[in-house]
């Protein structure tokens, strides 16, 4: 499986305007008005779900289909309600799904069931399990390997056999492993990984009660830098490792370029986190989602296939995420319109943002 890079990106760019141009005039078979698309996302405990894909997902299929109609829910990180969400969508009728599942395993079944309706699902972010007809994440393993090598950039001289806590994200999560097993591949050989968590529900006071629970089994001198897998258990970490007055702060990974973990990369407190550019990602999902609805093929849009633990050759986009540190955040995030100046820069971050060049 392989992620896009520059020129990839640049020609997915292209194609999802094409099927943009076409989705606009294709009427589709029976009724534009009757195509519904269920969008059903894992959790509010990660900021960029309700805040990022959300709207940006219903913007961009409102501009493929004006007619269509987006019907959402979110599982709040529970299988059992996302069951039950899916369920209520399959029996509405709707035209394609949208799944960024909690739990593969648990939701395979509905999968499945989605199936035996002629409903295709389109496995967002998570691969999901089952029949599904879609996959729109980025390269998971690529986000892992940034995450391994800021971390030894970080640490310096002890990237020679420091001391690391692995901080990973929710077992249920496809995602925690794949991110994982990225990162191992360039800790190994390494430093020495010291303690391993795994984070239920990527909840940030499950981030905090672990790390205080390493700091205080190892002592926090043995601890050189912490992978941590997104910003919320980053924010975790850092919490934890303030109240124990840990000074200075090991480098700290994460994943999301959450807002808060950008103003803390700014402070210092935080190393790095990866940028997923998540208007490429909800772009090829809902290219993907509206094309299946309509009973189209998807053959423009893929760039990949890859294998999930029930389905083989699944049609895939995997997108390339990039590693924001306190010197790019201005050529990444602010010059792609992620955040401006002014919101990174309160008023009590000025100074900081001065020495990182964040001026306006």
């Amino acid at each position: 499986m392989r992620g896009l890079g520059l020129r990839g990106v640049a020609g997915l760019l292209a194609v999802l305007l094409s099927v943009s141009l076409a989705a606009c005039t294709d009427n589709g078979g029976e009724g534009e008005g009757e195509l519904t698309i269920g969008l059903l996302l894992p959790s509010r405990a990660v900021p960029r779900w309700e805040k990022s894909d959300k709207p940006l997902i219903e913007k961009r299929v409102k501009e493929l289909c004006p007619e269509c109609t987006v019907v959402y829910a979110n599982a709040e990180n529970d299988a059992a309600s996302q069951r039950q969400q899916m369920t209520s969508m399959i029996t509405r009728g709707v035209s394609a799904l949208m799944l960024d599942v909690v739990d593969p395993k648990a939701l395979r079944s509905s999968v499945r069931a989605a199936q035996r309706e002629g409903i295709p699902v389109v496995a967002y972010d998570r691969l999901a399990e089952g029949p599904i007809s879609g996959f729109v994440s980025f390269d998971g393993a690529q986000v892992g390997r940034l995450q391994g090598q800021a971390l030894l950039d970080g640490m310096g001289a002890r990237a020679d056999g420091g001391g690391v806590v692995m901080m990973n994200g929710d077992p249920s999560s496809p995602n925690a492993a794949w991110y994982e097993g990225g990162a191992r591949s360039v800790l190994r050989d390494e430093v020495r990984i010291l303690k391993s968590y795994d984070t239920l529900g990527w909840r940030t006071e499950n981030a905090h009660d672990h790390m205080s629970a390493a700091i205080s089994d190892l002592g926090p001198s043995r601890i050189d830098g912490v992978l941590a897998a997104n910003d919320s258990i980053a924010a975790g970490v850092i919490s934890a490792l303030k109240s124990a007055h840990v000074s200075p702060l090991p480098p700290v990974t994460g994943q999301d370029a959450d807002l808060d973990a950008v103003q803390r990369i700014v402070k210092g407190e935080q190393y790095m986190t990866v940028y997923k550019p998540f208007r490429l990602e909800t772009e090829a999902a809902a290219a993907m989602a509206v094309a299946l609805a309509r009973g189209n093929d998807i053959d423009a849009l893929v760039t990949t296939k890859v294998d999930s633990p029930t389905t083989k050759d699944v049609p895939a986009i995997l997108l390339t995420p990039t590693a924001v540190t306190r010197e790019t955040i201005g050529r990444t995030l602010v010059r792609d319109g992620v955040y401006t100046i002014d919101q990174i820069c309160t008023p009590k971050l000025r100074p900081a943002c001065d020495r990182a060049g964040l001026t306006r």
